[in-house]
């Protein structure tokens, strides 16, 4: 991008601009060579904050849609919560890259800033949804004004030395991970308080008439303190008031993305393949993320496991902490043994084993159940990650840092597009299942299973040449 070109001219000059937040951090980056705990700590706070609304409201919203009435049927609940689940991804899949223009142009911190309070606004409004239509227009108004998270990939890569950018990218995409199970266990635990905890709070009470807001309203809290650390965060975009030197310009971005050059990133077949086969999985991954509660939660007689919303949040819990640990210690290991792309094979081929079997661990009960299913569970959010984690390297690793920004725009509209068809898709699909249960061909749920594998072969079967075209290793 253009201000880290400049940043690295300044250096080269020993020349910083009086009053410029991006002299300063290049100036810092220069006398500090040490890893910046304190920016990369803020960095994961945020970051938390933007994924912990995302897919929070999976584990109540079966029950949710059926508070609203709108479904004829109890089978068609699935049908609509795949709508409200896909909301707040269609919103962000149309403003990605306007956020992204808007923080190379005005700054990284105002986007931030705007984010973190429309998540504080629209997620205590969602939690007080009465009607379908509520809950889908809070949900769709969060995504599209929340442009969190490419500001803050951004963000970690221009407060870290070169030689630290590649944890800042790891702190990303591990907060990111944690926030979308921490967020479905507090939707879980905390859904219907006055169902799970009658001793504290009464059906009379404000969480027993809107029995979905506790969950939401502490993220919001959460969403608040973030609110006044992300006025801490100094700003990294340079601002040369005054002077010949122009750093700000997001015509620059748009001129990068899409002119037809040899560097036009639309050109660029690694780049364009990795972020294809990226949406493939995160397409499966989000019918997944729905499917899986929706069908947790559903009545035996349907397939499902008749689990709580409280059995629920402590399978993602459990998970979460999987996730913590293979992210911190073994992913980094695994990775650099064996390269992005066969981990990402690998993780592809145990998927689809994982979940051949989970159609036989509906039938188990008790503890055997618990103890299988967390199992599961875990294994398959490490396996997301791994997947998701390595094309995302891959992403990065094909183009050059000037053109890094632009890419992450790309990327993160196209990922948020296959997103929001992800729970409409898989609602559709439960629903429609839910329906069979007598067919002779893959009853009830082993069809949702079974289509979901389908679209993780897709996947796997696209990490191979010719369409993945993998980087040059002398990009830098």
């Amino acid at each position: 991008m253009a201000e880290n070109e400049i940043g690295e001219s300044l250096l080269r000059k020993n020349k910083y601009y009086e009053g410029c937040p991006g002299c300063k951090i290049e100036h810092f980056k220069e006398t500090n060579t040490g890893v910046p705990f304190k920016y990369l700590l803020y960095v994961w706070i945020v970051v938390l904050c933007a994924a912990l609304p995302i897919s929070s409201l999976f584990p109540f919203l079966y029950f949710m849609i059926r508070d609203f009435h709108v479904a004829e049927r109890e089978e068609d609940i699935g049908y609509y919560a795949g709508y409200v689940g896909s909301a707040f991804m269609f919103g962000r899949a149309l403003t990605s890259v306007l956020w992204g223009m808007i923080a190379d142009r005005y700054g990284r911190k105002p986007v931030i800033i705007f984010g973190t309070v429309s998540v504080v606004i629209f997620n205590t409004l969602f939690g007080l949804s009465t009607t379908f239509w509520m809950a889908i227009s809070t949900r769709f108004l969060l995504g599209s004004l929340c442009g969190i998270l490419g500001p803050m990939r951004a963000y970690a890569s221009e407060v870290c030395r070169k030689e630290y950018q590649a944890l800042g990218m790891s702190i990303i995409s591990t907060s990111w991970g944690i926030g979308l199970v921490i967020g479905p266990a507090l939707g879980g635990f905390l859904a219907q308080p006055a169902e799970k905890f009658p001793n504290i709070f009464s059906p009379h009470s404000l969480f027993g008439r809107f029995p979905y807001l506790l969950p939401c309203l502490l993220i919001s809290i959460f969403s608040a303190g973030v609110f006044i650390v992300c006025c801490l965060l100094p700003e990294t975009i340079h601002n040369h008031k005054g002077n010949d030197e122009g750093c700000n310009d997001s015509d620059a971005l748009v001129a990068t993305a899409f002119e037809p050059s040899q560097k036009s990133l639309l050109k660029n077949w690694p780049l364009i393949s990795s972020i294809i086969v990226y949406c493939v999985f995160q397409l499966h991954d989000m019918a997944y993320a729905e499917i899986f509660s929706l069908w947790a939660v559903s009545p035996r007689k349907n397939g499902g496991l008749s689990f709580s919303t409280a059995d629920v949040g402590e399978v993602l819990a459990f998970s979460g902490f999987g996730l913590l640990l293979f992210q911190l210690f073994i992913y980094p290991v695994v990775e650099r043994k064996f390269g992005p792309v066969m981990v990402s094979r690998i993780g592809a081929v145990l998927t689809i084993l994982l979940l051949s079997s989970y159609p036989f661990i509906s039938l188990l009960r008790g503890l055997t159940l618990m103890l299988l299913i967390n199992c599961a569970s875990i294994l398959k959010n490490v396996l997301s990650v791994a997947i998701t984690t390595g094309l995302f390297l891959l992403q990065n690793r094909s183009v050059t840092q000037k053109q890094r920004g632009a890419a992450n725009g790309i990327s993160m509209s196209a990922m948020s597009l296959f997103k929001a068809i992800g729970p409409a898709a898989g609602g559709s699909l439960f629903s429609w299942a839910q329906k069979r249960q007598n067919a002779c061909f893959l009853p009830g749920n082993e069809m949702v299973f079974f289509l979901l594998n389908v679209i993780e072969v897709i996947g796997l079967f696209l990490t191979f040449k010719p369409f993945l075209a993998l980087p040059d290793d002398n990009i830098s």
